[in-house]
């Protein structure tokens, strides 16, 4: 798998992919909470499928 998606982007779907947990956890523990295991996933591996599907990349380095 090809990387592609840039820093500062993998950066941001860390931090919201953590947010978007926490709700599973702490607050109103809605179930709706594990979806931020998506953003976080693809911020952790660098690869987002649908940009792989659609050609896309936002990492400089990789391209």
């Amino acid at each position: 798998m090809k990387k592609n998606i840039g820093g500062i982007e993998r950066a941001i779907r860390i931090i919201a992919g953590l947010g978007i947990l926490s709700l599973a956890f702490v607050g109103p523990h809605s179930a709706w909470g594990y979806l931020g295991v998506v953003p976080l996933l693809t911020g952790l591996t660098g690869w987002c499928p649908p940009y792989a599907l659609l050609g896309i990349s936002t990492c400089k380095k990789c391209s």
